[in-house]
């Protein structure tokens, strides 16, 4: 199964990164490593996470939660798209 990143995923893992970096680089770099092996697992695993019941496709779009991060996917037949990344405490 192939993984491909929204746009909006992408500025959110460099917002994310930026954020953290001002005051820990060596935490930024770690939560980057954590959240790339928690997306990896999706290749095997496709329906780790959550199903976001207000979609309008419930069962297609998942939530998976590494850390106090949450991974908004949506499931197609041969590939993840990875539609945004937050932290727990963000309102998107």
């Amino acid at each position: 199964m192939k993984i491909a990143y929204s746009p909006e995923s992408i500025q959110d893992l460099k917002r994310l990164r930026a954020f953290i970096a001002t005051k820990n680089p060596q935490a930024a770099q770690h939560i980057a490593i954590s959240l790339r092996k928690g997306i990896q697992q999706l290749k095997l695993f496709p329906y780790l996470g959550v199903e976001v019941k207000r979609a309008v496709d419930p069962g297609i779009i998942r939530d998976l939660i590494v850390g106090n991060y949450t991974v908004r996917y949506l499931i197609r037949v041969n590939e993840i798209n990875i539609l945004r990344i937050w932290h727990h405490k963000e309102d998107l």
